[in-house]
């Protein structure tokens, strides 16, 4: 993560199962839905509520997510770098989160 996106970082305490990170709109009712089931997991995750990023940040914000998420579909979920989970996919998560736990 850059670390001119890191004020607009929030990080929720949890188990630890790796790096998992949301990128979600703060108005958003499936991304609220997307850290509620992560909240109910009780994993560590961290998350950016896009809409408030300041302008100045944004142009990283974006070429960032752009990596991950060419359409700006939110919520999206990067799980160590490796794997990104868009939209509201509870299966597809919970089966990441899974494999975090086995793996851990």
């Amino acid at each position: 993560m850059n670390n001119d996106l890191e004020k607009y970082t929030k990080h929720v305490e949890g188990e630890k199962r790796g790096n998992i990170m949301v990128f979600a709109l703060s108005g958003c009712a499936w991304c609220r839905k997307t850290k509620k089931l992560l909240d109910e997991t009780g994993v560590e995750y961290s998350y950016i509520d896009v809409d408030l990023v300041e302008e100045e940040a944004r142009q990283i914000l974006t070429e960032t997510l752009e990596e991950w998420n060419p359409a700006f579909i939110f919520p999206a979920v990067i799980i160590n770098n490796r794997t990104c989970i868009i939209g509201v996919d509870e299966s597809s998560l919970m089966k990441a989160l899974e494999k975090l736990q086995i793996m851990a």
